[in-house]
């Protein structure tokens, strides 16, 4: 008679535990339904590990498509035809909304306005970022607080920044014509004439996204490793010659980034010449002096209600950011490569020069061996004459 035991045995003889589950519980061989099972679990994992990927960026895709892809297709189609602000759509005209913004002299001038302004204020402000970041980059007191300062002008708001700037470039009781009054130069027409105007919108431009593009370098030149400084200044490289050499050639693809993105936000630029002259009845000073493209591109849609043509302009300005953009991409891939190649061949003029420098060491070492070996065999000569 056999004795019954609490414990079951697995097909290799081992004793299984109370209460575990024993192989053949789990799966059997040949057991249709826990093949079935495994087959369904297998290809349950296959899916999850092909596309559970996918199902983890599409939030950003469907905000994408939702927020940029949708409106800019939506925009064309507005485009296209004759779009009235109240009335709604109306026929469809193809391309006469951009023929008449193309002959538009108004459009031009928007264009030549954006333009200038963009060249007065990302130009100094490039200059200026870096010469702020490489001066945070060194080791002086209060780093924290210069940082923090230096980030304020972006914190506060542009609306409240263009009044500001509005009232001290003001023609008549503005503080920059009172002071250029006491050192005995005359008022400038800030708000009347053109290159003023511009000097006076990239100003306030300059004022708010120095510091900005500052910190940006500023984070890119902390991430250049001292080691190159330390042995270039090893080597007799002064700081400014460290700083044209090392610094500058490692922070290129920061620098290209921030010479785009000044690029995109210069060429929308609208809040500083909308707010420049709250009084004017026209957008863009009495004259459209200042009217920027996405100025004009406002009054065509809201002050004229054609919702048409401002689409027409909207995508002709998207075309030519992104022209732009392509032109900047090229240009610093060309200056990257030739850089390059320039890197190379000082390195390998450099290893030339350490090749001959350790053959003429080698040849003068094996010189003073023969002249040593020449001098000691002669010393023998004489003592075996003597």
């Amino acid at each position: 008679m056999s004795i019954m035991t609490n414990n079951a045995s697995d097909a290799t003889g081992d004793t299984v535990p109370p209460g575990e589950p024993t192989p053949d519980a789990t799966y059997r061989a040949g057991d249709p339904v826990q093949e079935k099972k495994m087959r369904r679990r297998h290809r349950w994992g296959q899916f999850d590990f092909k596309y559970s990927p996918y199902l983890y960026v599409s939030p950003f895709f469907i905000l994408f498509a939702l927020v940029g892809l949708f409106p800019l297709i939506y925009t064309f189609v507005v485009s296209i035809n004759d779009w009235d602000l109240l009335g709604g759509a109306g026929e469809w005209v193809g391309l006469d909304n951009y023929v008449a913004e193309i002959s538009s002299p108004l459009f031009w001038n928007s264009l030549f306005n954006t333009f200038s302004i963009f060249l007065l204020s990302a130009i100094p402000q490039l200059l200026v970022a870096t010469f702020i970041a490489a001066i945070l980059d060194q080791n002086i007191r209060a780093k924290t607080f210069w940082r923090m300062s230096v980030l304020i002008p972006y914190v506060v708001t542009p609306v409240a920044v263009t009044l500001i700037f509005s009232s001290a470039f003001d023609e008549k009781y503005g503080l920059i014509n009172n002071l250029l009054q006491t050192i005995n130069i005359d008022p400038v027409a800030w708000k009347s004439e053109v290159i003023p105007s511009h000097l006076a919108i990239a100003t306030m431009v300059n004022w708010r996204w120095t510091g900005y593009n500052a910190l940006i370098l500023l984070a890119a030149m902390q991430a250049v490793p001292r080691e190159l400084h330390e042995s270039a200044a090893i080597d007799g490289a002064g700081s400014l010659r460290r700083f044209f050499a090392i610094t500058l050639p490692s922070i290129r693809p920061t620098m290209i980034f921030v010479v785009i993105t000044a690029t995109i936000g210069g060429l929308q630029i609208f809040t500083e010449p909308k707010l420049f002259n709250p009084s004017s009845s026209v957008p863009g000073g009495p004259e459209r002096e200042y009217q920027t493209t996405v100025l004009y591109l406002w009054d065509l849609a809201f002050n004229r209600g054609d919702f048409g043509r401002a689409s027409a302009v909207a995508w002709m300005l998207f075309l030519i950011i992104i022209l732009i953009g392509l032109i900047n991409f090229f240009l610093s891939g060309s200056i990257a490569s030739s850089s390059e190649g320039g890197s190379r061949k000082n390195r390998r003029q450099q290893r030339r020069a350490h090749k001959h420098a350790v053959q003429m060491a080698q040849s003068k070492i094996a010189s003073n061996r023969m002249s040593g070996s020449n001098v000691t065999a002669g010393e023998k000569g004489g003592e075996s004459h003597e």
